[in-house]
């Protein structure tokens, strides 16, 4: 049963370092802009506080850490080129090994967009209710 857990652990840390690596793909000008696009929606995800699905809610509440976070990651990884990729992993193992990453700038415009997805939907539904 350790193995087990211990083997999640190294996928988890696995997945966080090619999570680290499609951000420094996302800011390299030879990606496109359409990867740059989903790339950035991925890495937001991953990197915010907020779930879709709350992780108290037993089982589910993992379901995006599990699957919908690797399942983004491997979508946007086939999207950015191979030579981006490989320079970006090797640059965001070399990073993380001298200590973990920490950017308040994008941590403060990922907050910044679940603000403002809340007032949209927060307008929407009282626009909905007020008719």
């Amino acid at each position: 049963m350790a193995s087990f857990f211990e083997s999640w652990k190294v996928r988890s840390q696995q997945v966080k370092t090619e999570v680290y690596a499609l951000y420094l793909a996302y800011k390299d000008t030879r990606t496109p802009w359409y990867a740059r696009v989903f790339t950035a929606m991925v890495v937001g995800y991953a990197f915010s506080p907020i779930d879709l699905i709350p992780d108290p809610i037993p089982i589910l509440g993992y379901l995006d850490d599990l699957v919908l976070i690797p399942l983004g990651a491997y979508l946007a990884v086939k999207m950015i080129p191979p030579q981006v990729m490989q320079e970006s992993r090797a640059k965001a193992k070399e990073v993380i090994a001298q200590g973990k990453p920490v950017n308040k700038v994008a941590a403060a415009v990922i907050v910044l967009v679940w603000i403002g997805l809340a007032v949209v939907v927060g307008v929407i539904m009282y626009r909905w209710i007020k008719h």
